[in-house]
């Protein structure tokens, strides 16, 4: 089975379903399941295909209706696809032994590299390629997509650590009696510091489990919704476990730094200024 051709225009009408033997003789077409959804098609059914509308066509039947494998790169194109066999198709197309594109299939162990090498040196006229370079040349667009994305984390990132600093600053600054106290009894400047850091470092903590808990959401959300608008079992957000853990490995580091600059400006002070006396 391959894909029909996308550069020929197709006429396509829906016929009763024939139960003569010609009907049965017909060509088998497999039909991609949202076509079938938005023309009504049904298994048996037979359907005259046509490379120009003004063509008489040829009659099909449709054999089975397939779930296309979800890929970003057609998600937004918005075709539809037919699956028949070859010959089919070259006669549609009326022409013979000639094809666009194949794919052909290594056993395992088989260097994809090594094989396209061979075939490219063993005849004119085509030009093989390994799948996983084919793949690299398509996603060019979501390789800048996700160095946009990536620069947004970064000035995200960075706003954010200038905002928690002035809010431990903050928060700090409330503690200047308590801290004014605490040294007048005797207590040490390392004690306040430590105590003052294991508060920053369990607000972070409490702050990486409410993201993570929002971002599933977000996420969930928002498969759930482009899911149901594309008609497509594509997942559009993603998050793994390697983001999860650099993202509270960050967060914790930041509010440790964060508190810990705070901490060690209020133990810096002198007792009698943090009381307002000086």
């Amino acid at each position: 089975m391959v894909t029909l051709a996308r550069h020929f225009a197709v006429l396509l009408l829906v016929l009763p379903v024939v139960t003569s033997p010609a009907a049965a003789q017909s060509p088998r077409v497999a039909v991609e399941r949202q076509l079938a959804n938005e023309l009504g098609l049904s298994v048996g059914d037979t359907i005259r295909l046509g490379l120009r509308p003004d063509t008489v066509g040829t009659l099909m039947t449709i054999s089975g209706i397939y779930e296309p494998r979800a890929d970003p790169a057609e998600i937004a194109k918005r075709e539809r696809h037919l699956r028949m066999h070859l010959p089919d198709l070259a006669t549609l197309l009326e022409a013979p032994d000639r094809v666009d594109r194949l794919s052909i299939g290594l056993w395992t162990g088989i260097s994809a590299d090594s094989a396209s090498a061979v075939l490219n040196r063993s005849a004119y006229g085509f030009r093989a390629y390994p799948s996983a370079s084919i793949a690299a040349e398509s996603s060019q667009t979501f390789r800048v997509v996700s160095r946009f994305h990536r620069a947004i984390a970064v000035i995200t990132i960075v706003a954010s650590a200038v905002f928690v600093l002035c809010i431990m600053l903050l928060k700090v600054e409330e503690r200047r009696l308590d801290a004014a106290v605490m040294r007048f009894v005797g207590v040490r400047r390392r004690t306040i510091f430590g105590a003052l850091l294991l508060e920053a470092i369990l607000v972070a903590a409490l702050g990486c489990m409410l993201g993570t808990g929002l971002a599933y959401l977000a996420g969930a959300a928002t498969n759930a919704y482009y899911r149901r608008f594309f008609d497509t079992a594509l997942t559009f957000s993603v998050i793994t476990p390697d983001i999860v853990w650099f993202s509270v490995m960050l967060s914790l580091l930041l509010g440790a730094l964060a508190g810990a600059l705070a901490a060690w400006r209020l133990v810096q002070t002198r007792p009698l200024v943090l009381w307002g006396r000086v």
